[in-house]
């Protein structure tokens, strides 16, 4: 008789996370895409927001759409070294990132893993034993925010920075009724995350 294997895993510890949008929340945005190191402008409040976190128990991961990869504008290994020294940068300056997920089509390959399809986001809960029910998306765009959704994270998150003003003042997406609106990244996390913070409710967010 044949024997398979059972692919049902028991003691897996499941790990929290903040998913990350990357330009327009850690980096400013560029109307001609992120091409190359000199394109990438951080912002301080981000970097000081992250490090503040960094002994949380949320995994930390960034999930990012580079269209100007499959657009011709730069190579998949150079947008991937973009990325891998904006990490060192963070993590030099006291943060911790935990993954970095990146797609690299355009809006016309219809791709499973640009957002706001979730693709990224599962992929990086299979790859880092993630439980997704117990986290949240942060975006500057609707679509990070329906990624969110469509992937089943228990909060989303919309930033005021990036395109995230303008965003705030288009009509929600369905399914986006109790998504908070933040400033910054530094608001959304002191009022989400930090244990010291006392005014979340009242000042912090809204779902205005």
């Amino acid at each position: 008789m044949e024997h398979k294997a059972c692919n049902i895993r028991y003691n897996v510890i499941m790990f929290p996370a903040i998913f990350l949008d990357r330009d327009g929340v850690i980096i400013e945005n560029r109307a001609s895409y992120v091409r190359s190191w000199e394109d990438v402008a951080i912002y301080p409040q981000a970097v000081l927001a992250l490090a503040r976190i960094r002994s949380s128990p949320y995994k930390i991961v960034i999930v990012t759409n580079q269209s100007a990869v499959g657009r011709g504008l730069l190579s998949f290994q150079d947008a991937e070294a973009i990325s891998s020294r904006l990490v060192a940068g963070l993590e030099s300056a006291g943060c911790r990132i935990d993954g970095v997920f990146m797609c690299p089509h355009t809006p016309e390959d219809h791709c499973a893993c640009r957002k706001p399809q979730p693709g990224l986001i599962l992929q990086a809960a299979q790859a880092l034993s993630l439980d997704i029910s117990r986290s949240m998306m942060i975006g500057d765009a609707w679509s990070d925010l329906l990624a969110g959704y469509h992937a089943g994270v228990r909060q989303n998150v919309l930033l005021r920075t990036g395109r995230g003003q303008q965003q705030s003042l288009l009509p929600r997406p369905p399914g986006l009724e109790g998504a908070f609106i933040f400033d910054t990244l530094a608001q959304a996390l002191e009022a989400l995350v930090l244990p010291s913070s006392s005014l979340t409710d009242q000042l912090f967010f809204s779902t205005d």
